[in-house]
């Protein structure tokens, strides 16, 4: 679940990139800015209290240097209200509205083993089916579901595994005795 504080990023970057018709620059610059913070060793020095300020916004300068000015500003933003943890989130939510933008869905699949292109290419005929949409698949994989698939379209949950089936099953036995 996301959360609020990178949904409202979320909204301010989508309304700037919707503006300046730059949606594809924001996507490019929040993805370089959760690379970053992504590596622990940077966000501990991003975050240090022992670093000066001057330090850390010359290492954002270095490292944005093909970036728009605003993506500077976020980032800068960012240090100061100490939410850098937040770039992953707020990267991957506004690829999503991206998508959303261009009338494709972002869909999570788990699946119990690795697909193969004629299975994720099924897997995406009957999601677009099901949503009315075009899809992108985000594609995980879980062991522990046995068998089957399990598919996150937003809130909604599909969830046709073998772990759940075999839960189900369950429970109606129990409900007999």
């Amino acid at each position: 679940m996301a959360s609020s504080a990178a949904k409202r990023y979320v909204q301010a970057l989508t309304d700037i990139a919707q503006e300046s018709n730059t949606f594809d620059a924001w996507q490019r610059d929040l993805d370089t800015l959760a690379a970053v913070v992504s590596d622990s060793e940077v966000l501990s020095f991003l975050e240090s209290p022992s670093v000066q300020e001057a330090q850390k916004l010359s290492a954002v300068d270095t490292v944005l240097k093909d970036a728009q000015p605003e993506a500077h500003n976020l980032f800068r933003m960012m240090i100061e209200r100490r939410r850098l943890r937040l770039l992953p989130e707020i990267s991957e939510l506004f690829s999503e509205e991206v998508l959303a933008s261009k009338g494709i869905v972002m869909v999570d699949v788990t699946t119990a083993d690795a697909l193969d292109d004629a299975g994720e290419q099924l897997v995406r005929e009957r999601l677009k089916g099901i949503v009315g949409k075009d899809v992108e698949l985000r594609l995980h994989t879980d062991a522990n579901i046995i068998g089957g698939i399990v598919a996150r379209i937003g809130d909604q949950v599909i969830d046709g595994s073998v772990l759940n089936q075999l839960r189900r099953l369950r429970a109606s036995l129990n409900a007999v005795r």
